[in-house]
């Protein structure tokens, strides 16, 4: 720390400066988060020192975590959903293991069948909460498969785990027929929808993932994904208002005696940046993202086989993958790769036509070279 401190000029200099390192979102393509609407950031800003942690101090942001949290119900086809807004997927999936090993605390060795394209935080979770993560094979869709993940289930088993939208491939599980399962055996069954919650419900042929399907114990979603809120911002829903309760601890010195969340302190900025952009776009904005996203998805599909980069999976959502070595890719662009070494991208709102467009255009000059 300085003895002195500096100036706001001299402090603001080297900000900008560490600001400017960063990369241009125009050249991200690998990217879950994108650039915040700018609703979200004027709402973000009016709350900016709200703390969720202490509702009684903050009821207006409070009951904007309520609205918000009915919101994602009714879309969600669970109009009296219970839940809360957390930092994002990884959050919302350990409170998921959470609230599953606190209904079956009688179990010594307990276990959890997840794909084994769930998302890395699952890892986290199970080491966190001492459970055992049962991996599923997926098929040749890179979907995971119903009955090899029925076939991994036993006593000792507290959860059931399906993906709608996972993060490599972009491709939505067999919700229904796990949630068959789940009701088959009475598991505990969370649908990690934190990309394709915002995705799903926006399209013209939506696939089944959340309370509609019988079985589906809770959900995860992220705002500040495809939702264009303010980071962080995820939340988690349970099918049963009062199911999270079961978590809740002593907080005597708080304006709320008991509290079930994992973080105490929780900003309320980025659950109003999230609200705002649900209410500002409507059921119908959001389809007009969503189509715009799966449009230039589409485009980037076809303009990469044209140059004869052969698509890895025909996705169901905004994500893109494709057998390509890592050297065709040109600077500044920034892409990411599978576990199975495919190239992807995902086409977030600032992966627009142009930059499509865009990259295509390097990606021929770079084969020419």
């Amino acid at each position: 720390m300085l003895n002195k401190g500096q100036s706001e000029e001299e402090l603001f200099a080297f900000l900008a400066q560490k600001r400017q390192e960063d990369l241009d979102h125009d050249f991200i393509l690998s990217s879950m988060c994108t650039i915040p609407h700018s609703v979200a950031v004027r709402a973000h800003c009016l709350f900016m020192e709200t703390n969720l942690g202490d509702p009684g101090l903050f009821p207006g942001s409070f009951s904007l975590e309520k609205l918000l949290v009915q919101r994602f119900g009714t879309l969600f086809h669970c109009k009296n959903a219970g839940g809360y807004a957390t930092s994002g997927g990884t959050e919302s999936n350990i409170q998921a293991l959470r609230l599953a090993k606190a209904q079956c605390s009688g179990i010594v060795a307990p276990n959890v069948v997840v794909p084994e394209s769930a998302h890395f935080s699952f890892k986290k979770a199970c080491d966190m909460l001492g459970l055992e993560a049962r991996p599923v094979p997926l098929g040749s869709d890179f979907r995971m498969d119903a009955d090899a993940a029925a076939g991994l289930i036993d006593k000792n088993t507290i959860c059931l785990v399906g993906i709608a939208g996972t993060t490599e491939y972009g491709m939505v599980d067999p919700i229904p027929a796990l949630g068959k399962i789940a009701v088959q055996h009475d598991l505990f069954f969370h649908v990690d929808a934190a990309f394709g919650g915002m995705v799903i419900p926006f399209l013209d042929r939506p696939s089944p993932f959340d309370f509609a399907v019988g079985g589906v114990t809770t959900i995860a979603v992220d705002p500040h994904k495809m939702g264009m809120s303010t980071i962080p911002c995820g939340c988690i829903l349970t099918r049963d208002p009062d199911l999270l309760n079961s978590l809740n601890i002593d907080t005597p010195y708080l304006t709320v005696k008991q509290e079930y969340t994992l973080a105490g302190t929780r900003p309320g900025a980025p659950v109003a940046g999230a609200l705002a952009v649900l209410d500002y776009l409507g059921m119908e904005g959001m389809r007009a993202v969503v189509a715009g996203c799966m449009k230039n998805t589409e485009r980037l599909i076809a303009g990469m086989e044209t140059l004869g980069y052969q698509r890895a999976a025909t996705p169901d959502l905004n994500v893109a993958t494709f057998t390509c070595a890592k050297e065709a890719i040109p600077a500044p662009w920034r892409v990411s790769w599978t576990r199975k070494n495919h190239l992807r991208i995902v086409c977030m709102p600032h992966v627009h036509a142009g930059r499509v467009e865009a990259f295509l255009r390097a990606m021929q000059e770079q084969k020419k070279r």
